[in-house]
């Protein structure tokens, strides 16, 4: 890819962080359909592979100062970059352990690299075996509510598209409109879409059949944090008796535990300043009917239990 990150011997740790962000910024631009976790997962794996560092602690140390880099760079995502950094950086450990063993840190490394992109592998795949998991749950003529812009959620929508119709109404997601995106991306592929403003949500819901949301990240509880907006809609359809799924990937589980709104890190909340909008809210597992993940089709209950496996 053009704007490889090169780390020449004797780079200091601000050069690797600053370069390591441009790298980062980069994978985002040349691929629009690529998530802001899984372009994070990238950068990580290429800081391993060309790292002057000659210890497992420094490489260690190396990775956390990117992550934290990332974060500071990445607006909404933060919470996602969290899961999916943690995850890989957990997947990579336990190869190393064993290559420290009896190899030198060069191998070691190498092994490192390998394990990181068999992760990624996997990560990118999962957005295509969600979309067939959850295809059971989409009826001819269903009406669809969904909230802001999710690119599983897209993908789930256009496997769906190939042999049933239904129509999808997508909220305008303020303050960033994001909803407006995956009308233009829906309707592109003659999807019935309309948008509605995030507003008119209890009034639209007697018309649904079930709503539909992507997820920031799956906490240990089976809620989600996600768009502002999840909770209050997720609310009103349980009210109405109104299902709602949720579509995220395995790499977006994270070791939260969030039993209200206050109780979600700051860092997760807020793009800047702790005074402004919060960019995310917390659903609770007991408004969410089921998960679609590449781990198979969960009900909230399970994720804990798939938490502990991931992290084994």
């Amino acid at each position: 890819m053009s704007g490889e990150l090169l780390l020449p011997t004797g780079q200091d740790k601000m050069e690797v962080e600053q370069q390591s962000v441009e790298y980062f910024k980069k994978c985002l631009q040349e691929d629009p359909d690529i998530s802001v976790p899984l372009a994070a997962i990238k950068t990580l794996i290429r800081v391993i592979q060309i790292s002057d560092t000659g210890t497992l602690s420094g490489l260690s140390d190396c990775l956390k100062s990117v992550i934290k880099q990332l974060k500071e760079n990445a607006e909404n995502s933060v919470t996602s970059i969290t899961s999916g950094c943690e995850l890989l950086l957990r997947f990579i450990t336990l190869a190393a352990q064993d290559a420290l063993l009896s190899k030198d840190f060069s191998t070691c490394k190498r092994v490192l690299v390998e394990r990181g992109e068999f992760f990624l592998q996997q990560a990118e795949n999962s957005r295509q075996k969600i979309a067939q998991l959850s295809q059971k749950f989409i009826q001819n003529g269903s009406v669809i509510l969904t909230h802001s812009m999710s690119r599983v959620v897209v993908q789930l929508l256009l496997e769906a598209a190939k042999n049933k119709t239904f129509s999808v109404y997508v909220t305008e997601s303020r303050p960033n409109s994001r909803g407006e995106d995956l009308h233009h991306l829906l309707t592109a592929n003659n999807i019935p879409c309309k948008v509605i403003l995030d507003s008119a949500v209890g009034y639209m819901m007697e018309r649904m059949d079930m709503v539909l949301l992507g997820a920031e990240s799956v906490v240990e509880s089976g809620g989600i944090i996600n768009k502002i907006g999840s909770y209050q809609i997720s609310v009103m359809a349980k009210t109405m008796n109104k299902p709602v799924y949720v579509a995220a990937e395995s790499f977006k589980f994270l070791r939260e535990y969030p039993l209200k709104q206050k109780e979600v890190p700051n860092p997760f909340k807020y793009n800047t300043k702790e005074d402004g909008h919060p960019s995310v809210d917390y659903t609770p597992p007991s408004y969410i009917a089921l998960l679609f993940t590449d781990l198979g089709v969960l009900t909230p209950s399970a994720v804990s239990d798939e938490l502990i496996k991931l992290y084994l």
